[in-house]
């Protein structure tokens, strides 16, 4: 039992490392800042093309999301980390976890937006459209407003899904916090800081989980 302690529960080996997490996790909140509200602005747009009259803009974007939600987040970041260069175009680590999660992301976003969008009553934009409001005017005010709020518990867990997602960064060996701990690992042959990465996580996402479960439950009652 004291190995156990000593090789996963190390608090000297955790006290030491520490400064090098937090050093990671402002990578990981930067990702968290560029990726999430561009992934919600791309998730929109596709949900919005994923619903239009013209099969040319509708199908691209059921190409899109189908595409993107099927392809694994690690097999997405290799192809564009290591493959992209291969067309010419080099991006630094930090580029490419952006632009692979980026895509991924907007997928999931526009899934959820699209059932939110699918869910408002038809009644609700014949109603507004009947007061002279021209489509977009419908969507934005009406139409959108009422998604959201519809699924905004699915978009939280998904943003939840966002940050987990970020310690795949480390594939590219981009100094996020799961980087960081596994580097500490290294130099210490102790799974101590993986067990504090962990831990940091927890208390960080914790608290996010349970409003989710509670504003899940609320609606459903």
């Amino acid at each position: 039992m004291e190995q156990i302690a000593q090789q996963f529960f190390n608090l000297d080996i955790m006290k030491a490392s520490f400064p090098m997490l937090m050093e990671g996790l402002k990578i990981t909140f930067l990702l968290v800042l560029v990726v999430v509200p561009l992934g919600l602005m791309g998730g929109l747009v596709a949900a919005i093309a994923s619903g239009a009259k013209s099969r040319w803009i509708r199908w691209p974007a059921y190409a899109f999301v189908d595409f993107f939600r099927s392809m694994p987040p690690l097999v997405l970041l290799i192809a564009v980390y290591a493959g992209l260069p291969f067309a010419g175009i080099r991006l630094d680590p930090f580029a490419a976890v952006a632009l692979a999660f980026l895509l991924n992301n907007s997928a999931y976003y526009g899934e959820v937006y699209r059932a939110g969008i699918e869910a408002v009553s038809p009644g609700q934009t014949e109603a507004a459209r009947s007061t002279g409001l021209s489509a977009p005017q419908t969507m934005a005010y009406v139409v959108l407003p009422q998604a959201v709020r519809n699924v905004l518990p699915d978009l939280v867990s998904n943003t939840v899904e966002v940050v987990k997602l970020t310690s795949l960064a480390s594939v590219v060996s981009l100094s996020e916090m799961v980087y960081q701990a596994d580097m500490a690992r290294s130099v210490t042959y102790n799974a101590s800081p993986i067990v504090l990465a962990a831990g940091v996580y927890l208390v960080l996402l914790w608290p996010v989980v349970r409003l989710i479960s509670r504003h899940g439950r609320k609606i459903a009652s």
